[in-house]
């Protein structure tokens, strides 16, 4: 068996290393460590370089090893944390970290995804900085309804409000022409907004968020989103599916699209109303439209050709 590599990432190092040998090392975050790391790790052809999220300070790491062609994944925090505790590893330093990582990727072989590219990259960092503004702007909403504000502060707030529509505003402006500037994104986006229901905020997160439309199974991929109901059952007990984990940013906005679809998309209507006839809780139904959602873009996407009854099981 190969060795994997497992990287802890810091803002001003990163600490390095290896499994099953144990070997460790710590280089610094910046170009010249990252070079050097890349070098190393090109000599070793390790089997996987497993990464920890860490609030896009991972980002310049992940796209430095797939522009070398190393097999570097991107594995969730709650998933390595609640592997350390499984294995006993208690202990937490940036070495013992890193090991931990590397002993994660071996073990558990998480797969292997396509890495951000900088232009998906700069399009998912109008998505945050959108999604940013929108939690300002409710805030702010929220406190021009608080009575008994005085008239001057009411005014301060309805300015901030109005700043914050356009910004709004702006960076809409900035996704379409982020989104328009590129042929296989201009392709992509005008098959998924042909579905209806579906519209340019839920496209450019697919397009940023998602890169494993096409390439994962109907199931995995509802699984990697957050919409595959899972089992809570033990014994002779039988507990009620639930969903759990996944992307939120893109669960979030596929969760305001499936609202709209139920209205005006046909084959989503009619899963909606077939479920809440049989007794279903709406919550349930509307989560079972989701996923019945993605998997129109998915299908849309990968047979090249727009929405139709056909194409979506009606």
């Amino acid at each position: 068996m190969g060795q994997t590599v497992g990287i802890d990432v810091s803002k001003a190092t990163l600490d390095v290393a290896t499994w099953p040998d144990g070997e460790t090392w710590q280089v610094a975050y910046d170009a010249d460590g990252v070079d050097g790391l890349v070098r190393r790790l090109q000599r070793l052809q390790p089997e996987r370089v497993v990464v920890e999220a860490t609030g896009r300070l991972e980002v310049a790491l992940l796209a430095a090893l797939g522009s070398a062609g190393l097999p570097a994944v991107r594995v969730h925090p709650r998933h390595v944390r609640d592997f350390a505790r499984a294995s006993g590893a208690l202990a937490k330093t940036d070495r013992l970290d890193a090991l931990v990582l590397a002993r994660f990727g071996a073990q558990l072989q998480p797969e292997l995804r396509p890495l951000p590219e900088a232009e998906r990259d700069g399009l998912r960092a109008f998505l945050v900085r959108r999604r940013q503004l929108l939690e300002m702007l409710v805030a702010e909403e929220h406190r021009l309804g608080t009575p008994g504000l005085p008239a001057e502060v009411r005014e301060q707030i309805g300015v901030h409000v109005r700043w914050l529509r356009e910004q709004v505003g702006g960076v809409d402006r900035d996704l379409r022409h982020t989104v328009l500037a590129s042929a296989l994104w201009r392709r992509d986006d005008q098959l998924l907004r042909s579905v209806p229901g579906v519209g340019p905020v839920l496209s450019a997160t697919v397009l940023a968020e998602l890169p494993e439309l096409t390439s994962l199974g109907r199931q995995a991929l509802a699984a990697l989103v957050g919409v595959a109901p899972l089992n809570h059952d033990s014994g002779t007990f039988h507990g009620r599916r639930w969903t759990a984990g996944g992307r939120g940013a893109v669960r979030h906005v596929l969760y305001m699209a499936a609202v709209s679809a139920i209205r005006c998309n046909p084959a989503v209507r009619r899963l909606y109303r077939r479920l809440v006839d049989a007794g279903k809780p709406s919550k349930v139904a509307l989560i079972a439209c989701m996923r019945k959602l993605l998997l129109i873009l998915r299908a849309v996407v990968r047979s090249g050709r727009p929405w139709s009854k056909e194409i979506a099981g009606v």
